[in-house]
């Protein structure tokens, strides 16, 4: 059943989305990245991608669980880039599906929020406007893109989910259903936020994205409410 935040027939659990010991971080970085290489460890505004992707969701004071999954040819590196544990997908290109299942069963907190690994301006300040749509029963909190006369899509990869739930219908999908989130989504309990900018939906797979992220930075980098300054 999805719910749209317009709805108020429920009351937000506002004190328990601001502890942050309730939310854990999930980053993937386990694509194979065929049509830009090594994009992870490019520049973003003075830090490799996947850098500036940590450090926008978790900022200088790491005050929750954090994990990163990769693949076994990219985790030495990763493991070299960033103080976080890594956890290597059990089923490597099979999409990240595999990778979210993969890390959840070694993760704590009850609910997870997933960033793709590159998506430079998804924040912490992202993360906390979808922990404050969170109500007591939902199983993920999902933002949506477009609107206003253009298509709408949900975004799976910047979206909250509660582990445990994730973890038993996730499963369901990998394993007899091709391994679609979009199917995981229609499994749960799932509660959509609209009105979210779209840069923050931007990621990085062609070298057009990447010049256009450079550019982003280059010239534009306060239009954007990253968590970290570029050096």
């Amino acid at each position: 059943m999805v719910r749209c935040d317009a709805e108020r027939h429920a009351v937000r659990d506002v004190t328990r989305s601001a502890q942050n010991g309730d939310i854990a971080i999930l980053i993937l970085a386990g694509g194979e990245a065929t049509r830009l290489p090594g994009k992870l460890m490019l520049d973003a505004g003075g830090v490799p991608l996947l850098a500036r992707v940590y450090r926008n969701l978790v900022g200088e004071a790491r005050t929750r669980e954090v994990a990163i999954a990769c693949n076994a040819m990219n985790r030495a590196g990763i493991a070299a880039l960033l103080p976080v544990p890594t956890i290597v997908d059990r089923w490597p290109n099979r999409g990240p599906l595999g990778g979210m299942l993969t890390a959840m069963e070694s993760l704590r907190a009850p609910w997870v929020f997933v960033a793709a690994g590159d998506a430079p301006f998804v924040d912490a300040t992202f993360l906390q406007r979808l922990a404050a749509e969170r109500h007591d029963d939902d199983e993920c909190v999902v933002p949506q893109s477009g609107g206003a006369g253009l298509s709408t899509t949900l975004e799976p990869l910047a979206a909250l989910y509660d582990r445990t739930a994730l973890l038993r219908e996730g499963s369901v999908v990998f394993h007899t259903g091709g391994g679609s989130i979009q199917g995981v989504i229609r499994r749960l309990r799932a509660r959509v936020v609209t009105n979210i900018d779209a840069r923050a939906f931007m990621n990085v797979n062609t070298p057009a994205e990447y010049r256009a992220l450079r550019d982003a930075y280059d010239c534009r980098y306060e239009d954007y409410r990253c968590s970290a300054t570029p050096p």
